[in-house]
């Protein structure tokens, strides 16, 4: 994931090198378009989670957001995308 600033943003080649590996046929290829959506919503899933870590961290009063914070947020956020 590379970071400019506070800004989000993903490699296009490595998210499009993850779709082809899900693929089961050699043959199938992967659009641009294709790779630039799912680009895009990668990005809004971890703001999401970002944002749903942040105010459950700020909830339970502390400075820090830990993986605990991410755990309770994740199936709430998983249902909801």
């Amino acid at each position: 994931m590379a970071n400019a600033g506070n800004e989000i943003a993903f490699k296009k080649e490595t998210i499009a090198k993850l779709l082809t590996r899900s693929f089961k046929e050699d043959k199938t290829k992967v659009s641009s378009d294709a790779v630039i959506l799912v680009t895009e919503m990668l990005k809004v899933f971890v703001e999401e989670a970002t944002r749903r870590a942040v105010k459950q961290a700020s909830s339970e009063d502390c400075d820090t957001i830990d993986i605990e914070h991410f755990e309770k947020i994740l199936p709430q956020l998983l249902l909801d995308f």
